[in-house]
């Protein structure tokens, strides 16, 4: 009997655990619940019921489209329509809280613009929506909302068929010909998650170390896509690799075996879960060896559906220096764990990214006008922070720029303040002491000021050649001056409603809502130090009356 082989290698070990790998896996898998990683069957139901509402508003969707193209009643109803799942629900990792990414295929005739108009509208009059962004010009168009208390991510493909029946399969490589870019990105979602659980050798070995490494990645900062980091579906790949390796491995000796394993990766080596393959289709594999910016990758993971492409393509020089020291870190604790000296909670603890650099570059987006208005702007520069690291790490005296995983707003109201007070405040504990009386609890006022913070630490050699009159200074006055002026150069930025501000903050006086609950401030030293950096965000303007908005806009 011939046992099948998983992944473009022969595996490491066929080994069946051992009674101390059993006893490591359950104290992990205790550890999860504990850590309310796994979802009520309560909660899960509802999900299955909300679902089942959107394959309806899905049919419903393209029936009224039908019509309006003059086709008949019988025709309109068997024109179909029909959702699928991907990202963590469908592997089913997700917890509570986790959102719900879910595709919308629909039949040729059908647009693009149909989606964001048509379905939006449906969408709007249901009472169980809460909140509702939609992005038609993102790479991977999107409406993101809070649905009945659940976070959905809907994003639409449209097949070159005049039919979407039910028992649609996307598993047929044909169904790609003739499709835009955008439709075939949509589609890969599930395809690549589909094939990820095909490509494992046991689902249940596998979730479980999924699960642990998305809570490590979490609680270390260094899960996320549009920052520099892998989002799901890397991670998700990259312990499919290891479950291929250890095909009958439990969960907590593929956690160990991963971390073992990815700090001695000789990257760029992409990892793979099975050959790239050639299809029906005139668009570009990855592929190095033809495409200079394939080469560029630094920590490629490449998809297994077919076109192939890489999936940390975002990572940065910085971003990979941080990934590989979380990776360094987490195995020498899961080795203590084998030993029996830590448990894993070790793995888990949170990290320290608001204690770890001297110096941080706090990028503020506002908006004034209303919430959905500034989660699209938001949104907007939250997507090119990645740029600004890039140009950054760049930066003589720069070792590397750490992007922070998440954001922090407020919404301010502007009462008797000026705009620019409240903007150029906002950001450090001292700017935002400042700003506690203006604090707004009325969410539908016109003049309410939305705020967003983003972060980045800021590793800093500076050498002789740093200094300026004696003292050590970092002029990061060109990368600024750049992110400004990509960020102005949005579709639909408008200088009256949009604003953007960079500015240095020192580890002392980052504000209190980057901590978390029982977390010390670090306490400041009391000594000066010799020849103390200083760093220079931007020129500042010779007139101090209207200017500081204007100049914090890059203007």
């Amino acid at each position: 009997m011939t046992t099948k082989t998983y992944g473009v290698t022969d595996p490491v070990s066929l080994a069946n655990p051992t009674p101390r790998e059993n006893k490591l896996n359950d104290l992990l898998i205790a550890e999860l619940r504990n850590r309310n990683s796994f979802e009520s069957e309560q909660a899960t139901k509802k999900r299955v019921e909300v679902l089942s509402l959107f394959q309806r508003m899905t049919r419903e969707f393209v029936y009224t489209i039908a019509r309006r193209k003059n086709m008949n009643d019988s025709m309109a109803h068997d024109s179909g329509g029909k959702i699928f799942t991907f990202g963590s629900y469908r592997l089913g990792v997700y917890g509570p809280g986790s959102d719900i990414d879910t595709l919308v295929v629909v039949p040729k005739f059908v647009t693009r613009e149909d989606f964001f108009d048509v379905f939006e509208k449906l969408l709007r009059q249901r009472p169980e929506l809460e909140e509702i962004q939609t992005v038609p010009d993102a790479f991977v168009p999107i409406i993101k909302m809070v649905f009945d208390g659940i976070s959905i991510d809907l994003i639409c493909a449209r097949v070159n068929a005049a039919q979407v029946p039910l028992n649609l399969s996307l598993e047929d490589k044909n169904l790609l010909k003739n499709l835009d870019e955008k439709d075939l990105r949509s589609l890969n979602g599930t395809r690549v998650t589909d094939e990820i659980l095909q490509l494992v050798p046991k689902t249940t070995a596998f979730k479980h170390a999924l699960r642990c490494i998305k809570m490590w990645a979490q609680q270390r900062a260094v899960y996320g896509n549009v920052f520099g980091f892998p989002g799901g579906v890397a991670w998700a790949m990259l312990v499919a690799r290891i479950c291929q390796l250890y095909p009958n491995a439990v969960g907590a000796t593929i956690v160990e075996k991963f971390f073992h394993i990815y700090t001695k990766w000789k990257w760029p080596q992409p990892v793979l879960l099975k050959p790239i393959e050639d299809g029906p289709l005139q668009v570009r594999v990855w592929n190095p060896r033809l495409y200079p910016l394939d080469r560029q990758h630094r920590m490629p993971v490449i998809t297994p559906a077919y076109p192939s492409m890489c999936a940390t393509h975002n990572i940065t020089m910085s971003t990979q220096k941080v990934i590989l020291s979380e990776l360094e870190r987490a195995s020498e604790v899961v080795t203590h764990i084998a030993l029996g000296k830590k448990n894993w909670s070790d793995l888990f603890q949170r990290h320290d990214f608001f204690h770890r650099y001297k110096f941080y570059l706090c990028v503020v987006a506002a908006t004034l006008g209303s919430a959905e208005d500034h989660l699209k702007w938001n949104g907007m520069v939250e997507s090119r922070l990645r740029i600004l690291v890039q140009k950054l790490e760049m930066t003589e005296g720069i070792s590397y720029a750490h992007p922070y995983v998440k954001d922090f707003s407020d919404v301010y109201s502007l009462k008797d303040s000026n705009l620019g007070d409240i903007i150029n405040a906002y950001g450090s504990l001292q700017g935002e002491e400042f700003l506690k009386p203006h604090i707004s609890n009325t969410e539908g006022e016109e003049k309410n000021l939305h705020l967003t913070k983003l972060f980045i630490g800021l590793e800093i050699n500076l050498t002789k050649t740093n200094q300026h009159d004696g003292a050590k200074k970092l002029d990061i006055q060109y990368p600024c001056s750049e992110f400004y002026n990509l960020c102005k150069g949005w579709a639909t930025y408008d200088k009256e409603m949009h604003f953007i501000n960079i500015k240095n903050v020192k580890l002392y006086d980052l504000p209190n809502d980057v901590y978390v609950e029982g977390e010390q401030r670090p306490v400041k030293s009391s000594k000066k130090r010799k020849g103390e950096a200083k760093i220079s965000t931007q020129k500042r303007p010779r007139s101090t009356a209207t200017t500081p908005i204007a100049a914090n806009n890059g203007s």
